[in-house]
C-alpha cells in the first residue's frame, strides 16, 4: 500500500511531514507528487515507489465484489449494498430500458462502474459518513462499448470530474498584458 501526497503550493512542510511520518509508523509507503507544478520530474518519486512496492511488498489478490457472469442487476445490487450500505436498489423506467438493451446486446458481462455523489456513500450529497439501510436509485444506465464499460448513474450528478467548486480558471486573468492566476 502507498500513499502519495499531491502538493499544492498552500501546503506546509509540517503537513506533509505529519502524513508521512503517519505512514512510517503503519509500515505504508509514501511519496510526495508535485506534477503539477514540475510536470513529470514531479512524479517521479511517486513512479519509484509504486515499482518498488508492486516488486517488493505484492498486494493480496484482487477479490471482485461480483462475477462477470452476474446479471446487471446483481452487479449494481452488490456493489450498492456490499461497499455502499445500501438496502435496496430502484431504476427509473430509463435505466430498466437500457438493462433490457445490455441484455439483448449480449453485454452483460461488461464491468460496471457507479457514477454518484462523493460527499455520501448514498446518493444524497448531503448524507456525509457512513449511511446505512437506505435506498440507492439508478437514474440512467450509460453504455461505453468501445471501453466494455457500463456506468451506472447514481442520483442527480454532474458528470465533470475533477473539478472544485471554483474551478481555477475563474482566478486566471490578463492584467497589463501579463497573465496572473495559474499557480
Amino acid at each position: 500500500m502507498i500513499v502519495t501526497f499531491n502538493k499544492y503550493a498552500s501546503d506546509t512542510d509540517e503537513e506533509i511531514v505529519l502524513v508521512k511520518e503517519h505512514c512510517e509508523r503503519r509500515g505504508v509507503g509514501f511519496a510526495l507528487n508535485t506534477v503539477f507544478a514540475e510536470g513529470g520530474k514531479g512524479g517521479e518519486e511517486l513512479a519509484h515507489l509504486v515499482v518498488d512496492t508492486i516488486e517488493n511488498k505484492p498486494s493480496a489478490p484482487l477479490k471482485f465484489t461480483y462475477e462477470d457472469t452476474d446479471p446487471v442487476r446483481d452487479k449494481i445490487y452488490k456493489v450498492a449494498h456490499n461497499l455502499y450500505g445500501a438496502k435496496s436498489v430502484i431504476y427509473t423506467s430509463l435505466a430498466d430500458k437500457k438493462i433490457k438493451q445490455i441484455e439483448q446486446l449480449n453485454i452483460s458481462h461488461y464491468p460496471i462502474c457507479i457514477a454518484k455523489t462523493q460527499y455520501s456513500f448514498s446518493a444524497d450529497p448531503k448524507g456525509y459518513g457512513v449511511a446505512k439501510d437506505f435506498e440507492l436509485k439508478v437514474r440512467d444506465v450509460i453504455i461505453n462499448n468501445g471501453a466494455e464499460m457500463i456506468v451506472v448513474i447514481m442520483g442527480e450528478i454532474m458528470r465533470m470530474p475533477g473539478l472544485p467548486k471554483v474551478p481555477q480558471a475563474q482566478k486566471i486573468d490578463i492584467i497589463d498584458g501579463l497573465i496572473e492566476g495559474l499557480s
